[in-house]
């Protein structure tokens, strides 16, 4: 696709027209993902938005990535305090505690999950029943913020240990991996 043709399309009014977002907006967001290592990465940027912008967090994918070595949940869930505390002093991430922390419990909860049930791909999308759940909202007012999927996810995660994992929260991170398709109808991305 050329630059004309990026900047002609018509896409969900959230990701404005910063390259980085609409990058994200048209090459991820809302598609269905089955990786678990993404699917982990995925979880763990979610969380480390809660409060900023997801912007923020676009910015700072490259400092996470390295910070937290690509996000291979066994290794995220070996790191020592004493590693954990100097990836918060990385300007590369958002430098709070209780989210760098939090990377370590949840791969350690994420571990447990495949162990349980096969993968985390499987555990995830038996909340909407295997297959993408489609809205067909109109405008921005219309995507909701929470939803009885989304705190039954959030719910299930919170019992096997993760943080982190609100009903807002992880309804933002059903949209992202796909889960949920809350393309604008009048989103090129949104599928006819």
């Amino acid at each position: 696709m050329d630059r004309s043709d990026q900047q002609e399309r018509s896409r969900c009014g959230w990701c404005g027209t910063d390259p980085l977002y609409v990058a994200y907006h048209d090459g991820e967001w809302g598609l269905p993902n089955h990786d678990d290592r993404h699917l982990f990465e995925m979880l763990v940027l979610e969380g480390a938005q809660a409060g900023l912008s997801w912007l923020t967090i676009l910015r700072k994918r490259a400092g996470y990535l390295r910070a937290f070595r690509n996000f291979e949940p066994v290794k995220v869930a070996a790191r020592t305090d004493a590693q954990l505390a100097l990836i918060l002093a990385d300007p590369g991430v958002v430098r709070n505690r209780l989210k760098v922390f939090s990377a370590r419990s949840n791969a350690r909860a994420f571990l447990e999950v495949q162990r349980e049930f096969g993968s985390f791909d499987a555990f995830l999308w038996s909340f909407v029943g295997g297959s993408p759940k489609v809205n067909h909202p109109r405008t921005l007012a219309d995507v909701p913020a929470v939803t009885p999927e989304a705190e039954a996810l959030s719910k299930a995660l919170k019992k096997r240990g993760f943080t982190f994992v609100g009903p807002t929260i992880v309804y933002a991170f059903m949209q992202a991996v796909g889960l949920v398709d809350d393309h604008l109808a009048t989103c090129w991305r949104k599928p006819a």
